[in-house]
């Protein structure tokens, strides 16, 4: 239950959740009021007494007949927009969290359709802790202690029974439903997430999957998660079936109780009313036994959400001893963008080898480095600790004098930028792929990134130009395109430091250095960190550092690093043109 309170807590502020209560225990009270009253009108109109004797009842019935359905419609809209906004809030602080996690979780602990998963249906959690929980819980309680004191003031006996009846209802039969599900509670969650991931992949990797003849195979694995998921709900629902009939066993019986009770000390109307009022108080408690189901269900999905969220929750970054850094708490403009990388260790997993070890880098503002070397050597690893994608496990990075690991997320962004290789693209149009890196961008500036990374002839042929849809992670352009849509988009961004990974791959080698060419020409004065594998346009350079295994094997002028052999015989300068 700590999960899901710290989840609730990320999510906002619960007091926007009191109006919604308060709403919805006005309707509940105006249901059983009316329900009572009704009845006590009836029982007194058969005995015939004065218009004037039934005149405040029969105005009183209306009016609550017309204003519990107001209620009702005030609470479902104060409540979802409560829980609406809260899931909002929550799904943005996981889809940071998501963004900003460290690139080995990708592999090790986080599956692209399982953090989807999380991002959708486990955040909807605050919705049903909200709504289906905590607002049917609260109801419950002040409507039962309200229709209790209400017979206590009529009969103390039938008030003892009601309140034992409620009791029952509102407390045993939601236990049962929840020691009853509880089992099956963290199976659901996982169950679901597993589907998940089954299903991206057969869709993502069909056509791989019938190369090599496993599409059947796979299929059948994700028909039977679907089987197993299938078989959980039905249980769930044929707990749900015998909770409300075990709830209408107990409501006909408190039913009869009170109107024995009534018949045999209770006079004159009476004794009709408080039974119709006890039979109208176990509507409030309907809700309960699925509320408990959710309520089994929830803190493992928080566990889930909760973490992704840590240490994102409080703003906080993990420092490379695995330590929480508190982040920092005053919005404050960084100096310039100078860059000091020492000793730089990294390793992708835990206990894992060193994909980077003692690194050494200065960059002051308007210095421009290439990082080049074989596959595998460490390149990427550099910029993806430069950009915080990767917690390093030794060494520092510093950004304007301060450590990188506490500079808030906002300004780190808008000091450090760029095309890295896993960089994304949306399922939208040319044009909104460009404006997260600069809303409100004109088309003009559009067409101007567009053609430093060499896409504008390529747009303008289109029919519908900036407003042509890409697909899904751009599976509608080529490998070449896609390279240069994310660069036109860093390009756009125009950060103090900018970060480009093979912005040229996938193209000929013709186009390549001429889209270097101008990407080199139009950032002039800003401080650029390469990592290429190709050694045309590394004269424009300030500094050259060659990295195999890891580690920087040489450094220097272009020209001195590239012309002269590597005095390391195991550290071979591999770098192609």
């Amino acid at each position: 239950m700590r999960a899901l309170f710290s989840v609730l807590r990320t999510a906002g502020p619960l007091r926007r959740l009191l109006p919604a209560a308060g709403l919805a225990l006005a309707a509940d009270l105006a249901g059983v009021t009316l329900m009572a009253l009704a009845a006590w009108l009836i029982a007194r109109a058969a005995q015939h007494p004065p218009m004037g004797a039934l005149s405040v009842a029969i105005v009183a019935v209306r009016a609550l007949a017309v204003t519990r359905g107001l209620f009702r419609y005030g609470e479902r809209l104060a409540g979802h927009d409560a829980a609406l906004r809260a899931v909002a809030r929550l799904r943005g602080r996981v889809f940071g969290a998501l963004a900003r996690r460290p690139a080995h979780e990708d592999a090790r602990t986080v599956r692209d359709a399982d953090a989807a998963s999380r991002l959708v249906a486990d955040v909807d959690l605050v919705q049903d802790a909200l709504l289906r929980v905590a607002l049917p819980a609260l109801s419950a309680t002040a409507v039962s202690v309200v229709a209790v004191g209400c017979a206590a003031l009529v009969s103390p006996p039938a008030a003892l029974v009601l309140a034992l009846g409620l009791t029952c209802g509102g407390l045993l039969v939601p236990a049962l439903t929840a020691a009853g599900s509880a089992r099956a509670a963290r199976r659901g969650a996982a169950l679901r997430a597993e589907l998940a991931v089954r299903t991206a992949d057969l869709l993502d990797g069909a056509a791989d999957l019938r190369v090599f003849g496993a599409a059947d195979r796979e299929t059948e694995r994700a028909v039977g998660t679907a089987r197993r998921l299938r078989a959980h709900d039905r249980g769930a629902a044929l707990l749900n079936v015998l909770a409300a009939a075990a709830l209408t066993v107990v409501q006909g019986a408190a039913t009869v109780a009170v109107a024995v009770v009534c018949a045999r000390s209770v006079p004159g109307v009476w004794s009709v009313t408080l039974p119709l009022l006890t039979l109208a108080s176990f509507e409030v408690l309907a809700p309960l036994p699925t509320a408990a189901q959710h309520l089994t269900a929830l803190p493992e999905t928080a566990r889930r959400v909760q973490a992704l969220l840590t240490p994102a929750t409080a703003g906080a970054t993990a420092t490379p001893d695995g330590a929480v850094a508190p982040a920092p708490t005053a919005h404050r403009t960084l100096p310039a963008a100078h860059l000091s990388v020492r000793n730089l260790s990294v390793r992708h997993r835990p206990g894992g080898p060193l994909a980077l070890r003692g690194v050494d880098l200065e960059l002051p503002p308007g210095r421009r480095v290439a990082v080049v070397g074989a596959s595998g050597a460490g390149k990427s690893t550099l910029l993806a600790a430069i950009a915080r994608f990767a917690v390093p496990c030794g060494g520092e990075i510093r950004l304007g004098g301060a450590d990188l690991a506490r500079v808030p997320e906002a300004e780190l962004r808008r000091t450090v930028s760029g095309a890295l290789q896993d960089a994304h693209v949306f399922h939208t149009t040319v044009r909104n792929n460009l404006l997260p890196a600069r809303p409100g961008a004109t088309d003009t500036q559009l067409h101007d990134a567009l053609r430093r990374a060499g896409l504008l002839e390529w747009v303008r042929s289109l029919p519908e130009r900036l407003d042509t849809v890409v697909g899904s992670d751009g599976d509608r352009l080529s490998g070449g395109q896609r390279r240069r849509l994310v660069l036109a988009r860093a390009l756009l961004a125009a950060p103090p430091l900018l970060l480009l990974d093979e912005p040229t791959e996938g193209l000929d080698p013709e186009t390549a250095d001429a889209v270097l060419a101008d990407v080199l020409a139009s950032t002039r004065g800003t401080s650029l960190i390469l990592v290429t594998h190709r050694t045309v346009g590394l004269e424009e350079m300030d500094e050259v550092l060659v990295m195999d295994g890891g580690r920087v094997v040489r450094r220097g002028a272009p020209r001195a690093v590239l012309a002269s052999p590597p005095k390391d015989a195991d550290a071979p300068l591999t770098v192609s043109v």
